[in-house]
């Protein structure tokens, strides 16, 4: 089955990346060093413990330069490897692999970065019943990729843009006069899901009133996101945000949050150590 992922464009992705890096002269090294019909066998392996995602972006870029390529994934999107696990094995012309390795290797160890930091947080909140949501602070360009990453950790997707959610926040609320204010003004011009921040317990009421369909929670402590549940009582959901990190998300999640979002998933994972081997074939 073709690998898709709604609202990207992968054949773009790849042909953008593939001429970002070519520019007007193409790969001057493998055209001069490597013969046109050499061939390789590549292994594509993981230096430490990870979760995978990107696998099928890096088959696109090879595929892209080498239509008859050969190629045989080891293992899939999402899943957890251990430390020299090798993950898809090809066989192809030499030209071609070597000219698409980098942006291959790049996608994968960025996107499977991301899905390993998300796993730790997902880990570390088993068992407290609150789900791990990512946030909209992600590379431009590439909020698809990521956020697809951290479903491959097993996070779930908070609002993918502007468009499907509102989210009134603080600026909001000081330009329309007041929490409740913002939120009417969102209810009354027909929004469905309407998420509303709060940094104190006062605001909560307000929230309610005017039409709040979720409540983010922003920068409390535990003590003070359990009173906020307790005011809340299941009327609607709950998300714990704001300074979120691994040592401090069990406790926060422990407070009977519906959610828990953690920028760090997208703005500061960093990249696995994935290489690309090549042997002659």
């Amino acid at each position: 089955m073709t690998w898709s992922l709604e609202g990207f464009d992968l054949p773009r992705f790849v042909r953008d990346t593939l001429a970002e890096d070519l520019g007007e002269g193409g790969d001057i090294t493998s055209a001069a060093v490597i013969p046109a019909d050499a061939r390789f066998v590549g292994v594509m392996d993981s230096r430490d413990a990870i979760t995978v995602a990107g696998l099928p972006i890096a088959e696109a870029f090879f595929r892209a330069l080498d239509p008859d390529v050969e190629i045989e994934a080891l293992v899939r999107d999402g899943d957890r490897v251990a430390a020299g696990s090798e993950l898809l094995r090809l066989r192809g012309n030499a030209r071609a692999l070597l000219t698409a390795e980098r942006s291959a290797l790049n996608t994968v160890q960025h996107l499977s970065g991301i899905a390993t930091l998300t796993a730790t947080y997902v880990d570390a909140i088993r068992g407290t019943g609150a789900t791990l949501l990512d946030t909209r602070k992600t590379l431009p360009g590439l909020r698809r990729l990521e956020k697809y990453a951290t479903r491959m950790g097993g996070a779930t997707n908070h609002r993918m843009g502007l468009w499907d959610s509102a989210m009134i926040k603080d600026n909001h609320v000081a330009v329309a006069g007041g929490v409740e204010a913002a939120a009417r003004r969102a209810a009354d011009a027909g929004i469905a899901s309407i998420i509303v921040e709060v940094d104190r317990l006062d605001q909560i009421a307000p929230a309610l009133a005017g039409g709040a369909t979720h409540l983010l929670l922003d920068n409390m402590d535990p003590d003070t996101l359990r009173a906020a549940v307790a005011e809340v009582a299941g009327r609607v959901p709950t998300e714990a945000s704001g300074g979120v990190r691994l040592d401090t998300i069990a406790a926060i999640a422990g407070s009977g949050v519906t959610y828990v979002s953690v920028g760090r998933l997208t703005q500061s994972a960093p990249a696995a150590d994935i290489g690309l081997d090549f042997v002659t074939a």
